[in-house]
């Protein structure tokens, strides 16, 4: 690949198509990034190489973005990584603050991409020989981690929280044993042998259950916001993230150092940022009820890790999430070595690869925008028609993934789960964690015991595994000394 090539029509109108289909893609409820890249790479295949790689890293990066569009006014993520964001994000949509909370997210994307990018550029060796050291309790220690941080950010509702987890976790039990392969709580459904889905359950959750408040309600003549939308421009965005530029910092280096870790993922990093904001954040009441800081931290750290998520798998070969999978394969067809070669001799085209990353961060702003102002005039539209048409686009993105019935069954049983939960003031938060992270916990654990022949005491005593077994204990107990000084201090009546 040529540096100078990137300038050419014949590869930058794909690039820039590319991105359009990841705005679309990750804009609609239950297709992910990793399907949009999935979508584009039989695209690819009779492309100058340096076009195919542009494509692919543009519309990973703008369907992460994507996701966090309806996100922000439908309280439905579009991608999983998006997940966090309908907290904060959605709150500020019903201020009709939902286009001036977008543009904060937009650039956020940006320059937490641009940050995860520049960490890949000048410490991909560093950073993925330390995610190689990572066994399978390093890994289940920080999936634990991930849970508690689910359970920090509710902590308004902390009882509630664990039990949220705790039916996450066993929701991600159903399916087939990972090491006997016997049917577990299927009930006779053999479509269930791979597990409950995590796409449907989360449109179920987030998308089914916001109909059915809306039913409850009763208001099917008004527009969705409550009140008028605030138009939101590019230098307010701007003024917010200088304000809280530390977070955004905070924010990508977290996401950044998450999504180096194979199998973590943006989604993942997207919560830890979220949960270390809610601990370090000078207003950590606010964070969860339409506050900036709540925005800026899972964007900033969703499209960090994404480009951090290049590090394993461009240095060592191992993805470091799913896009990053399929991306190592679609390599092979542009004959694209990997490892030292990459970055090593003459025809090292890890330079090329950076500059595109780079170049795709700049243009996520124009083309996030074009995307923000277009689902802008789609919240004009009636409550009614408009929760039909999510009602819809729910089942289509529920049935597409494996394109049976069952799938809907889930996200319609989940749909229902989710209106419960919110009825009795229950966080959606942890039950969405304990689904993600369930098999990452059980199968890092049982392979660990597997390969050191059942002994526990590596759980405890690798280095990084005592690290994180320290910091998951100070994750539970700060909080609880939090709470005991706060009542200790309260009034007597």
């Amino acid at each position: 690949m040529e540096m100078s090539a990137l300038l050419e029509f014949e590869v930058l109108i794909p690039w820039l198509l590319a991105m359009v289909f990841g705005i679309f893609v990750g804009s609609t409820p239950g297709l992910t990034a990793t399907m949009a890249v999935a979508l584009i790479i039989p695209i690819t295949y009779h492309m100058p190489s340096e076009a195919a790689v542009a494509m692919v890293i543009g519309v990973s990066f703008t369907a992460i973005f994507a996701g966090d569009i309806p996100a922000t006014y439908l309280r439905i993520p579009g991608t999983p990584a998006s997940a966090a964001a309908t907290l904060d994000g959605h709150q500020l949509a019903l201020q009709g603050k939902g286009r001036a909370a977008l543009m904060v997210n937009l650039f956020c994307s940006a320059i937490g991409g641009l940050i995860g990018v520049g960490i890949l550029i000048f410490s991909a060796p560093l950073l993925a020989r330390f995610a190689l050291s990572f066994s399978f309790f390093e890994t289940f220690w920080l999936c634990l981690l991930g849970l508690a941080l689910g359970v920090v950010v509710s902590s308004d509702r902390i009882t509630a929280a664990i039990m949220a987890t705790i039916l996450g976790v066993l929701f991600s039990t159903v399916g087939g044993d990972i090491i006997s392969n016997q049917p577990r709580y299927t009930f006779g459904f053999d479509a269930l042998l791979p597990g409950i889905q995590f796409i449907p359950a989360m449109i179920g959750l987030f998308g089914v259950s916001e109909v059915l408040r809306n039913i409850q309600s009763g208001d099917h003549t008004s527009r969705f916001t409550p009140v008028p939308e605030e138009k939101g421009n590019p230098w307010g965005a701007l003024k917010s993230i200088l304000k809280y530029r530390w977070t955004v910092i905070q924010s990508a280096l977290t996401g950044t150092v998450i999504g180096a870790l194979p199998g973590a993922g943006a989604d993942v990093a997207a919560w830890g940022a979220y949960g270390l904001v809610k601990k370090t954040s000078k207003d950590p009441d606010s964070i969860g009820k339409g506050s900036i800081e709540g925005v800026i931290a899972p964007t900033s750290a969703n499209n960090a890790a994404v480009g951090s998520a290049w590090i394993p798998a461009l240095v060592f070969g191992i993805p470091g999430d799913a896009v990053t999978a399929i991306v190592l394969g679609a390599f092979t067809l542009y004959n694209i070595p990997i490892g030292s070669a990459l970055f090593t001799g003459p025809d090292a085209q890890a330079p090329v690869i950076f500059t595109i990353a780079l170049a795709t961060q700049f243009l996520l702003i124009p083309a996030g925008l074009c995307g923000i102002l277009a689902f802008g005039y789609v919240m004009k539209v009636p409550r009614r028609i408009l929760m039909v048409a999510v009602l819809l686009f729910s089942v289509i993105g529920a049935y597409a993934l494996n394109n049976q019935l069952l799938d809907v069954g889930v996200m319609l049983s989940f749909g229902a789960l989710g209106f419960i939960f919110e009825r009795h003031r229950i966080p959606l938060p942890p039950l969405i964690l304990g689904i993600i992270l369930g098999p990452k916990v059980e199968n890092s654990l049982r392979a660990g015991l597997t390969s050191f022949s059942g002994d526990l005491a590596p759980m405890f005593t690798r280095p990084i595994c005592l690290a994180l077994v320290i910091t998951l204990a100070l994750v539970i107990i700060l909080p609880l000394l939090q709470r005991f000084r706060q009542r200790s201090q309260a009034p007597l009546d």
